[in-house]
C-alpha cells in the first residue's frame, strides 16, 4: 500500500533525529518529535535556490514559514530534477517526496526530501497548505499532549481518544526516543506559522500559547514588518540596494545586527531573496 503524504512544516521535519531503517521491501521511516512518521511528504513552498552538486544531483531550497526543506533529485527522480531544472527561483513550488537521511557521526541526523513530484503553484496553493498543514500540526500537539499525561502512553489509550492509529504510534515512538516533548516550543511554531498569513486570527486565539508570548519575538516581527515596508519602497524594479535599506533603517531606529537579523528571517522564511548580490527584493 502506498504510504500517506504526510504535511509537515520545515522545523518539525528537520528537528527530527529517529529514524526507523526499512528492509528491501520496507519502507523506512523518519519520526518527528510530534509522532509523524513520515515515508513521504507533501510540502509546498517558495523555491529559493538550486545548484548541482555532484555528477546528475541537483539540491534545492524549499522555505516554509518556518524554515527551510532540502531537496535532492538525481538519476532515479528524472522527472522531478527535469521540472525543478525547469523552474527558475524565487517559484512557489508543490513537492511530494520520500523523506531521507544522513548521518556524518553519531547522533547526528539530517533529514531531505527526495521528489516524486515536482508542481510550480501560486501563492494562494501555498497559503492553503499552510493553514492546512496547521491543522495537522495541531492534531499532533494535542496527541503529544495527551500521551504525555500518561504513564505509559500507548497507542490503545492513544486510539481510545480518537487520535488516528498511525499517528499513535508515532507518539508512542516519539516520546520514547525524544523523551519530554517541548510542547510549547511546537505550539510557538504553529502559531508563528498562523500569524504569517492570519494575523488576529480566531484560529490563532484558540491555540496553547504561553501567557508571556515574549516581547522580544514581538519586536521580531515588527522590524520584519518595517524592513518588508522598506524594501518595497526602496525597490525600483531590480530590488533594494542594501545601503539605502540600512539608512532607511537606521532611520527607523533599527541598528545593523537587528536589520541582519530580521533579512535572514525573511530569507528563510522565502518572503525576500536577493536577485543580485547587495540588492533585496519581496517575493
Amino acid at each position: 500500500m502506498r504510504e500517506t503524504a504526510w504535511r509537515v512544516f520545515a522545523e518539525e521535519f528537520n528537528s527530527a533525529a529517529y529514524e526507523i531503517k526499512g528492509g528491501e521491501k520496507q519502507a523506512s521511516y523518519v519520526v518527528t518529535p510530534l509522532g509523524a512518521k513520515i515515508s513521504r511528504l507533501f510540502i509546498v513552498g517558495v523555491l529559493t535556490e538550486k545548484e548541482n552538486v555532484g555528477e546528475n544531483m541537483l539540491r534545492a531550497r524549499v522555505s516554509d514559514p518556518t524554515g527551510v526543506f532540502t531537496v535532492y533529485a538525481g538519476q532515479y527522480q528524472p522527472l522531478a530534477a527535469q521540472k525543478l531544472t525547469e523552474i527558475e527561483p524565487p517559484a512557489f513550488v508543490a513537492v511530494i517526496g520520500k523523506s531521507r537521511t544522513y548521518s556524518p557521526e553519531e547522533n547526528i541526523i539530517y533529514t531531505s526530501v527526495r521528489p516524486e513530484m515536482v508542481k510550480e503553484v501560486d501563492a494562494d496553493t501555498r497559503d492553503s497548505w499552510v493553514v492546512e498543514t496547521c491543522r495537522h500540526m495541531r492534531t499532533r500537539l494535542n496527541a503529544v499532549s495527551e500521551a504525555l499525561k500518561m504513564d505509559p502512553p500507548t497507542v490503545e489509550k492513544l486510539t481510545a481518544l480518537d487520535f488516528d492509529e498511525n499517528l499513535a504510534e508515532g507518539v508512542v515512538l516519539a516520546i520514547e526516543n525524544y523523551g519530554k516533548i517541548d510542547v510549547e516550543k511546537y505550539s510557538g511554531i504553529l502559531i508563528e506559522a498562523l500569524r504569517y498569513l492570519l494575523p488576529g486570527s480566531e484560529e490563532e486565539e484558540a491555540l496553547p500559547q504561553k501567557q508571556e508570548v515574549i516581547t522580544e519575538e514581538k519586536k521580531e516581527n515588527e522590524d520584519e514588518k518595517k524592513l518588508i515596508e522598506m524594501i518595497e519602497a526602496l525597490d525600483s524594479g531590480k530590488g533594494a540596494s542594501w545601503e539605502k535599506i540600512l539608512t532607511k533603517a537606521e532611520e527607523n531606529g533599527m541598528d545593523k545586527n537587528r536589520v541582519e537579523e530580521a533579512v535572514n528571517s525573511l530569507m528563510d522564511k522565502g518572503i525576500v531573496y536577493e536577485p543580485i548580490l547587495g540588492r533585496l527584493k519581496k517575493i
